[in-house]
């Protein structure tokens, strides 16, 4: 029998991680909502290519900044009162952005987007930590992951339905895509509140529940105990050569897979299919390719027909192939195909490899700090693939794929190294149960 929270919590967080993810996703679409029509944000607020890479960028700094201390506070918050906080500033921001008049105007917003969203994400992860064991939640975490995927696609859809409502009410058609995302989530913010926050205090269970979950896991599991601050674990966690092998490949996977994914809808418009409104609707195929993907490979880790490690270097290797052939091939049907694959497989690597992080980290405080911190690396895609994915670069974006081919090496080396650096720790363990 496996311990589980429950449907609430996922329930919650899913829905609220739908939202998120479209909200992110909407930026990019924003770029070429309504282009034809002469009322897209880069006319209207007069940014050029260099400010719309800045404009996406800054949303990463905040959450390279703030990823790390927002996971933490989960020891000062309960996880319920604080994804309520933290739901609903990014609600109030995301709406905010709809009445942003310059690019000094939406480079603070997005700043403060990123902020608020920053503590989500590894939130949910440090909080599965306190209610499954590892070998539970590659199924679980990959779900998670591949809604977030789907949710990328549902913006494409959103933003092609949204380009129709240009004018309405005297708003141009970007502003009314970020006002209508941002109010979900401050609704949504308040259903956070009901959500279960620890196997010592959710009202749900018993105590005979209670004590089942707690032996179910490990004893280095993260606990909601007050006053449990075990910062002698924390001192562990960086001296510990995983915390900067598994940095590095969340760095070299955010540039290298994820960076594509900032401009997803402007690279896709300019392989020259078709209009800006249809080019929204080609997004859709690379997320849902990336749903079906994940779930399939989630089944295969959960019932460990497949290794984590091995997938997540063949992802990284089918990966590099496909920008390869990006950078080869002048075909355009075959380049949209590889985008496809490509973005599928960049969807996948972190959760196919986030439980084996998770195992490697002992402690409460040092789970908090090194999922916020391994999670926080990956915002340097943010910080950089807009730049990489400048448009002086399209349409080919010849020069962003062999930047982003390099990364995913290094990406390789990272998790290969990690893989060697986890399986000798475990052998200690294991000798060292042996002994005793």
């Amino acid at each position: 029998m496996e311990p589980s929270p429950g449907g609430r919590e996922r329930e919650i967080s899913v829905y609220v991680y739908i939202f998120r993810v479209i909200d992110s996703a909407n930026y990019s679409n924003a770029a070429i909502i309504n282009f034809e029509h002469g009322t897209g944000i880069k006319k209207q607020l007069g940014f050029d290519a260099a400010q719309w890479s800045w404009t996406l960028s800054i949303f990463s700094y905040s959450y390279l900044l703030f990823e790390p201390s927002n996971t933490v506070l989960l020891k000062v918050f309960k996880p319920s009162v604080w994804m309520f906080i933290l739901i609903l500033f990014w609600g109030i921001s995301a709406c905010s952005s709809a009445a942003a008049m310059d690019f000094k105007g939406i480079m603070c917003v997005r700043f403060a987007i990123g902020m608020a969203e920053a503590g989500f994400f590894p939130a949910v992860l440090y909080h599965m930590a306190f209610w499954y064991k590892p070998g539970e939640m590659p199924k679980r975490i990959a779900f998670f992951y591949s809604v977030g995927q789907l949710s990328s696609a549902l913006s494409g859809l959103l933003a092609y339905a949204i380009g129709f409502m240009d004018g309405l009410g005297g708003l141009p058609g970007w502003r009314w895509l970020f006002l209508l995302e941002g109010l979900p989530a401050i609704l949504l913010s308040f259903v956070a509140l009901f959500l279960p926050d620890y196997p010592e205090t959710a009202k749900m269970l018993t105590e005979k529940e209670r004590a089942f979950l707690r032996n179910c896991l490990a004893k280095t599991a993260p606990t909601g105990k007050r006053g449990h601050w075990d910062f002698a674990s924390l001192k562990a966690l960086f001296k510990d050569p995983t915390f900067y092998t598994f940095s590095t490949y969340w760095i070299c996977h955010g540039i290298g897979g994820f960076g594509v994914g900032y401009a997803l809808p402007t690279v896709i418009y300019e392989l020259g299919f078709t209009t800006t409104s249809k080019s929204q609707l080609m997004n859709i195929p690379p997320y849902v390719t990336a749903f079906l993907f994940l779930n399939t490979v989630g089944f295969f880790l959960h019932k460990k027909i497949i290794c984590p490690w091995t997938t997540a270097v063949a992802i990284e290797s089918t990966i590099i192939i496909c920008y390869i052939i990006l950078v080869t091939v002048s075909n355009a049907v075959v380049r949209y195909v590889c985008l496809i694959v490509a973005v599928a497989c960049a969807g996948s690597a972190y959760p196919v490899i986030w439980p084996e992080r998770i195992r490697a980290i002992d402690g409460t405080v040092a789970a908090g700090i090194g999922i916020g911190f391994t999670n926080a690396m990956a915002q340097f895609g943010g910080i950089a693939g807009p730049h990489v994915y400048s448009t002086v670069f399209g349409p080919r974006y010849r020069t962003s794929y062999v930047i982003c081919l390099s990364f995913l090496i290094v990406g390789i080396t990272a998790i290969s190294t990690s893989w060697f650096l986890v399986a000798c720790k475990d052998r200690r363990k294991a000798a060292l149960l042996a002994s005793h």
